[in-house]
């Protein structure tokens, strides 16, 4: 048996750095200055144990453009190397000072942690140099390579500490020689950085004087890219209500107000912070995505937090910030592990605290706010048991009455005169109050309440609930069901014979296609209710209902319904049922189902036109024996 080492070599390795390793090649640009931050903390980090004996003076890190030369340099006033360590770092494929560094001083920030960021300039540049001096001595060196294994090695001058690393940016790659693209780059990804980053200047308005002498003066001052300490690093009691606002209008300049947040601030046992906000949101649901940001030590990494953020919660806005997230070797996504899923329970409890906190405090602004918040705790009841049972302490049911009940008390509310034969708590509800008003107002005469529910999610959250056993079944308001809620002591009969019953089935019957024919039903309803009903079976509207939220293609529902005909209403049993001439009753048959079809918006084209004929006939001819 042999056994040896795998060897890598450098001049395989570089070509798949430059076309594999990072997905976009902006990315080099936050590689580079995460490199330079890092250099910066170390400095300071020297600086506060006594060991750095000279002063820090200003350590803005410089992005600086030169077009002339075609040349992107990243300068940073940091810890610097000399000529052992550039040879040691930079020649060393994934031998990251970082993790050295922190070995001897585990308790500072140190961003990187690879030490294959760096080589991501080659992605860009023909040529990379870096001109570097260390804080232990005054000499300085220059490595240069142009993304072949060879380098080379010279002395240099440089007047302070710190590294230039400069790219000489190639044909393919010209767009990082623009001033706004590189602005761009800077502000997505470096914009909260704790070291400033300083993109040359910029002109701004000044104001001098007063009344008529009051005049703008223009000056050039440097342009600060970054907030070196962002709210989400701060303690919440240190912040009032306008902070956490300016601090979203910063994030998102052209979305409304959000309707509250969360801080988030935990140290153990991982550490995590960030503020969350909940927007206003109806119905736009997908438009609503990939607002949370995801940062690693204030280096931003991506919007896409599926894996530490609950799906629910993805409806979000705001920021995240955790060193304990496992990025990939590029810092380009996320890897699940163990602390991913302690990151996302954690998340997922703050939110259910704060909305129970809320609800407690101040029920009646939480209802207020419920049509919008309503969407985050139905999805998340949907999609997390744990939550589910939290929310059950607030989650809130709205009547057509503008009342708010807990799904305990409304059951409570409506169990008297809503339990059906099965001993199940039936709620009725609406998507549409203008369109189901005839149903509504049949209801309300029954002493039945009414649920509002108009969000494109309430057809998932109501078959959710129905799965939970002794929970309420959902029923709308027009459903088949829906007439015939309870068996009622004083049940309506019926004023028409068997007989007459049957001949009015049969003038319906002639008038009605024969695939819904045998949905033709009679029942004995109240006087004041329509003469005709059009009723669907709830399981068929909600399976195309479903069809039309998810955009599934290629399914075709067929278009059940049943015609109920209430015989105790005058038009059927005073007039209909006595009827001898059968065009005449056909007649009447046909204007009643006409009738039902137009409030349920079925009736269009010819059929609506003949309609609109057959009753200003009827009207100029008072006499016919149907008027």
């Amino acid at each position: 048996m042999q056994k040896g080492q795998i060897s890598v070599q450098t001049e395989n390795i570089f070509p798949i750095i430059k076309k594999f390793l990072y997905s976009d090649h902006e990315i080099f640009l936050r590689e580079l200055i995460a490199n330079a931050v890092d250099a910066t903390t170390k400095v300071k980090a020297l600086a506060s144990r006594g060991e750095l004996k000279s002063e820090l003076g200003d350590l803005t890190i410089d992005v600086i453009l030169d077009k002339k030369k075609k040349t992107l340099t990243i300068r940073d006033r940091g810890i610097g190397m000399t000529s052992d360590e550039v040879v040691r770092y930079l020649n060393q494929v994934a031998f990251s000072s970082a993790t050295e560094f922190l070995e001897k001083y585990k308790d500072e920030k140190i961003i990187g942690h690879f030490g294959l960021g760096f080589y991501s300039a080659f992605m860009v540049a023909d040529k990379v140099e870096v001109v570097t001096r260390s804080w232990k001595e005054e000499a300085a060196s220059r490595w240069t390579c142009d993304g072949n294994p060879e380098y080379a090695l010279e002395d240099a001058t440089r007047e302070m500490r710190g590294t230039d690393v400069i790219l000489h940016i190639n044909k393919e790659n010209k767009e990082f020689l623009e001033d706004s693209r590189i602005e761009g780059m800077l502000r997505k990804y470096c914009r909260f950085l704790p070291v400033p980053i300083r993109f040359g200047t910029r002109k701004e308005t000044e104001w001098t004087g007063e009344g008529d002498d009051r005049k703008s003066v223009e000056k050039e001052v440097d342009n600060i890219i970054n907030t070196t300490d962002p709210l989400w690093k701060k303690q919440p009691g240190d912040l009032k209500d306008e902070d956490y606002m300016a601090f979203y209008r910063e994030l998102h300049p052209f979305s409304p107000d959000p309707l509250f947040w969360i801080h988030l601030n935990i140290d153990y046992p991982f550490n995590l912070t960030g503020v969350l906000y909940f927007p206003p949101i109806r119905q736009s649901v997908e438009a609503q995505k990939n607002k949370i940001h995801l940062y690693a030590n204030q280096v931003y990494v991506t919007d896409e937090v599926r894996e530490i953020v609950p799906e629910f919660l993805t409806l979000l806005h705001g920021v995240i910030d955790s060193p304990d997230i496992p990025l990939n070797v590029s810092r380009s996504y996320l890897q699940s592990d163990a602390n991913v899923r302690k990151i996302n329970g954690y998340i997922t409890k703050k939110v259910g605290e704060k909305l129970a906190t809320l609800f407690k405090k101040d029920r009646e602004a939480f209802a207020q706010k419920w049509p919008d918040i309503g969407v985050f705790v139905k999805y998340g009841m949907i999609s997390d048991e744990k939550f589910h049972e939290a929310a059950l302490k607030f989650a809130l049911l709205r009547n057509l009455d503008g009342q708010s009940f807990t799904l305990g008390e409304y059951k409570d509310h409506i169990k008297d005169l809503q339990t059906d034969k099965d001993n199940q708590v039936i709620a009725l509800y609406t998507p549409q109050p203008k369109e189901h008003h005839a149903y509504i107002q049949a209801a309300r005469q029954r002493g039945y309440d009414v649920l509002e529910c108009d969000l494109l999610i309430d057809n998932h959250f109501m078959q959710h609930l129905e799965h939970k056993p002794g929970e309420l079944r959902f029923k709308r308001v027009d459903a088949d069901t829906a007439d015939q809620l309870i068996p009622r002591e004083d049940k309506t009969e019926s004023v028409l014979s068997e007989a007459e019953q049957e001949k009015v089935k049969t003038w319906f019957a002639a008038v009605v296609d024969e695939e819904h024919r045998n949905g033709i039903q009679l029942k004995a309803l109240s006087p004041d209710d329509h003469p005709v009903l059009i009723t669907r079976p709830e399981f068929m509207r909600r399976m195309q209902e479903m069809q039309t939220y998810q955009r599934m293609g290629g399914m075709d529902f067929p278009d059940m319904w049943n015609l109920v005909v209430n015989t105790n209403h005058p038009a059927v049993a005073g007039k209909l049922a006595g009827m001898a001439d059968e065009g005449q009753a056909r007649e009447l048959a046909a204007h009643l189902f006409d009738l039902a079809r137009l409030n349920q918006q079925m009736l269009k084209g010819e059929d609506l036109a003949r309609f609109v004929e057959r009753s200003l006939k009827w009207i100029g001819d008072p006499s016919h024996p149907t008027s």
